[in-house]
């Protein structure tokens, strides 16, 4: 709640979400949908731990896919958004909160990300839990 808190209070907050169930893939996807936008992420901008990332890829699961536990999507005004991470980062759990994309009017409904070798891909919702329920 402190980090969302120090969020509202700089203002320019436009939607939240809660990335548990179906991880970041499923809570963007949410977004983009019914806001009739795209948002545009960076791969290279995404902070997964190299725990996740080694056990997803030995699993052969997407980490934008799985359930994050602890975190919260923000959609803020770029005009302020630095200073709302500046503000996030200074709470007790938000230490580790970047800036992953942008919001855009251009292909409404879609998550694309930028992947590290150059290419854009879309992030799809993804199709039922690839892994069970953790609450």
């Amino acid at each position: 709640w402190q980090a969302i808190e120090a969020a509202l209070r700089v203002g320019g907050v436009h939607a939240m979400k809660d990335p548990t169930r179906g991880g970041l893939a499923y809570a963007l996807n949410e977004i983009a949908e019914k806001s009739s936008v795209s948002i545009w992420l960076d791969e290279e901008r995404i902070p997964v731990r190299e725990a996740v990332r080694a056990a997803s890829e030995m699993l052969g699961l997407d980490p934008l896919e799985v359930t994050c536990e602890g975190r919260v999507v923000m959609c803020v005004d770029a005009e302020v958004a630095e200073e709302v991470l500046k503000a996030v980062r200074r709470t007790k759990y938000g230490a580790e909160a970047e800036i992953v994309g942008e919001v855009r009017e251009e292909r409404p409904g879609y998550v694309l990300l930028r992947t590290s070798v150059g290419g854009t891909r879309i992030v799809e919702k993804p199709l039922g839990e690839p892994i069970p329920r953790v609450c």
